[in-house]
């Protein structure tokens, strides 16, 4: 019998692909999508794309979606008390693994297993240890199509906002950024591919940018409308609309 299994969706490349190979994989039935998202702007977590472009995926590819809200910039107890509740309700929906787009991070993907271990639930990393270059390319091959939303402004610059992620983009990269930007480079969002019915249409938005403390880890961004200041990241975000 398939293990039942949700999906941790953040809508861009990486994510995408590792649900493409899931869906593939006849171990699994993936039966939902699970997205963190902010709660006063009602923003994929990170990514910074609206909720409306969210919804957008989930309803292309046909699986119900499940969003677990959560403050701006939550600290860690309030982030695993949110996160024990959401893992409890899928156990209690018979969901048996939880499966994720990570690639390299060992960190992030023993904390998801501990996290899931602690309801007696599996995780699964279909992209894990894989070659990011090769990975790429199959994305581009099999027909996905993403634009890239944010970028860490210490590691790119801005103008890599709203480029489609195609092979220019790949050879465009500064040496020593992940190709799969891994390291936090940037994030994507995905409007078309094998897993979408059809193409999610979509226009340019704003262009913003929230300024991190350094020692603060890239995946929790802050907001501010201060100039640059010593100590500080800039992360540009380009925002997009349906059309």
């Amino acid at each position: 019998m398939k293990k039942k299994a949700f999906f941790s969706w953040s809508g861009g490349k990486d994510s995408a692909l590792a649900l493409y190979y899931a869906l593939q994989n006849s171990e699994y039935h993936v039966a939902k999508l699970v997205t963190n998202v902010t709660a006063g702007q009602r923003k994929i977590a990170v990514h910074g794309v609206r909720k409306t472009m969210l919804q957008a995926q989930a309803l292309q590819t046909g699986l119900p979606l499940q969003q677990m809200v959560m403050p701006s910039n939550p600290t860690m107890p309030v982030y695993d008390v949110a996160m024990t509740q959401t893992l409890a309700g899928l156990r209690a929906e018979g969901f048996a693994t939880g499966i994720y787009g990570d690639i390299f991070l060992q960190d992030l993907r023993n904390f998801r297993q501990q996290a899931l271990a602690k309801e007696g639930l599996t995780a699964a990393f279909p992209l894990w240890q894989k070659e990011p270059l090769l990975l790429m390319e199959q994305f581009i091959i099999l027909g996905f199509k993403a634009i890239v939303v944010c970028v860490n402004g210490s590691m790119l610059p801005q103008n890599f906002l709203g480029r489609i992620i195609d092979q220019q983009f790949l050879d465009d990269l500064p040496q020593g950024v992940d190709v799969c930007g891994e390291n936090g480079e940037y994030h994507s969002y995905v409007f078309d591919g094998p897993l979408f019915i059809k193409p999610i249409a979509f226009t340019f938005g704003n262009i913003t940018c929230r300024w991190l403390t350094a020692p603060l880890p890239p995946q929790q961004p802050i907001g501010s409308n201060e100039t640059v200041a010593a100590g500080k990241i800039p992360f540009w975000y380009q925002d997009i609309l349906p059309a």
